[in-house]
């Protein structure tokens, strides 16, 4: 005896090719190694997010090198720009650079690269002028170098590079005075 036809034939794709073909894209993406365990795996080198957070440390000490000489030339700006520099050396920290002491007696594992060594400029407007320029610039590299990194570093990037911008404002602000 011969069955008849299903009444209705059904349109679209089915329930098990969907499945199989979902299962062998999970399958064909779990296998792979992500950019990250690639880097980590090829030839004992650096990773581009290691690379990225040392480079980050150093241009963090960097920073600290240039609030030292502005602090060093013009020491009635301690109290203004005292807590930008411990805020740059929890900075260096958090990448992963040594902690340093409170007015650099100790050596920093990072060099900082040689135009963070400038002389400081000669009046505290200038020293307070430069010190803007040097953290805004570097939160806009940070802000761009963000866009290629993982998610902790990158998280990392954006609030350290959003805490520079942050420091770039109040650099240029005029100093408030206590209550009349």
């Amino acid at each position: 005896m011969q069955f008849p036809p299903p009444p209705r034939i059904p349109s679209g794709t089915r329930r098990r090719t969907l499945l199989a073909s979902a299962a062998g894209g999970l399958l064909l993406t779990g296998c792979t190694d992500g950019p990250e365990e690639q880097e980590e795996a090829t030839a004992g080198s650096p990773s581009l997010a290691e690379r990225a957070r040392a480079r980050a440390a150093v241009d963090s000490a960097g920073l600290v090198a240039r609030y030292d000489a502005a602090l060093a030339a013009h020491p009635a700006l301690t109290e203004r720009i005292a807590p930008l520099r411990e805020a740059a050396v929890r900075h260096v920290t958090a990448f992963g650079g040594a902690r340093r002491s409170p007015r650099a007696s100790a050596t920093p594992s990072v060099t900082p690269p040689p135009s963070a060594s400038a002389p400081p400029p000669g009046t505290e407007r200038n020293a307070l002028a430069e010190l803007a320029a040097a953290e805004r610039a570097l939160a806009d590299r940070r802000a761009q170098e963000l866009l290629a990194m993982p998610g902790e570093l990158a998280r990392l990037l954006a609030s350290v590079a959003a805490a520079g911008a942050a420091h770039a404002y109040l650099l240029t602000q005029a100093p408030t005075e206590g209550p009349a």
